[in-house]
């Protein structure tokens, strides 16, 4: 890998053992994600989207090939060490907001800065950046049930963002909002990779998908590039 890769898979495959047999959720799986690059994967439930993304995120190992998440192999870390890329290079962003209830919403953003020795004015600062940039920062002190939808998924956004991760992971980000909420968000995470974060989004929405960079469709767990393009 170089210094131009965010994050990688090298022959990966993911397989469950059920009652009914064995199941292939990620079948044989190359991809390359670069530095600032804006990725779309598209495909029908089951085709092993989200499977993909807990892979490359560390929250899953796979049964067989190479992860890499910022220049290092990560699928045979310790759980402890998958916990600590997933605190320091990735960055989650997923159809419901996961926001602490208990937490305000700046006191949420800079949650991930606890793990990476970060001032805490500093993070307090920096994650008032970045609920600015992401259109809440009048928000900020308003705790979690004070947020209507699109606020709680723009400070999810933020949020994911805290740590300077190397690469972001969204799954179906914008699936509970109405459209121009989807857009704004959409937006939101093209607009925030000068933040130096890749981002890799999973989407049933094609008019969101036709907006990346790159555009995967992935059926029966294996992954086709540019197959919107056809």
């Amino acid at each position: 890998m170089n210094n131009g890769t965010a994050a990688a898979l090298h022959g990966v495959s993911k397989t469950y053992q059920t009652r009914g047999g064995t199941i292939m959720a990620l079948d044989g799986i190359d991809l390359d994600v670069r530095a600032n690059d804006y990725i779309a994967i598209m495909g029908p439930s089951g085709s092993g989207k989200s499977t993909l993304l807990n892979v490359l995120g560390g929250i899953d190992r796979p049964t067989a090939g190479e992860v890499h998440v910022n220049g290092a192999r990560i699928d045979a870390l310790s759980e402890r060490g998958l916990l600590d890329v997933r605190r320091r290079k990735v960055g989650f962003v997923f159809q419901e907001a996961r926001l602490m209830l208990s937490l305000t919403a700046i006191e949420n953003v800079m949650l991930p800065t606890a793990f990476v020795r970060t001032d805490r004015a500093d993070a307090r600062a920096r994650a008032l950046a970045l609920l600015d940039k992401a259109g809440v920062g009048g928000r900020a002190d308003h705790m979690v049930h004070e947020l209507s939808g699109g606020e709680a998924q723009r400070v999810c956004i933020a949020r994911a963002l805290a740590a300077r991760p190397a690469i972001v992971l969204a799954d179906e980000p914008t699936g509970n909002l109405d459209h121009k909420t989807r857009l704004d968000i959409v937006g939101l995470l093209e607009d925030l990779r000068g933040e130096g974060s890749a981002v890799v989004i999973v989407t049933h929405d094609p008019e969101i998908a036709a907006r990346a960079d790159r555009r995967f469709a992935m059926r029966d767990g294996r992954l086709f590039e540019d197959a919107l393009r056809h």
